[in-house]
């Protein structure tokens, strides 16, 4: 990705931010590339973006869920234990 324009960091937590309300460290990594170089690149850039979406989706979730089960636990915090009894259902609807 050299030589390849990306958003300043700052625009990207400030959007960020506006619409996850979390906050983005000071040293997490933003490769959010302006345009693409060609059509191609264009469909393969929509593609990840598309993929990454998902994957955030499905994490969030993930954490929606293994908090409820942490509370029905009885436990403080989110745990290894509460995520893999999550797991399950979050994959479940998660399944094309």
């Amino acid at each position: 990705m050299a030589g390849q324009k990306l958003y300043p960091r700052a625009t990207v937590k400030k959007i960020v931010k506006a619409h996850s309300n979390c906050n983005v460290s000071k040293n997490a990594d933003v490769m959010v590339p302006l345009t693409p170089t060609s059509n191609a690149s264009a469909e393969l850039l929509t593609q990840r973006n598309q993929m990454f979406l998902d994957y955030m989706l499905f994490m969030q979730t993930l954490m929606k869920e293994a908090a409820i089960e942490a509370k029905q636990g009885g436990e403080r915090g989110i745990t290894a234990r509460s995520v893999k009894k999550a797991t399950v259902d979050s994959l479940a609807k998660f399944r094309g």
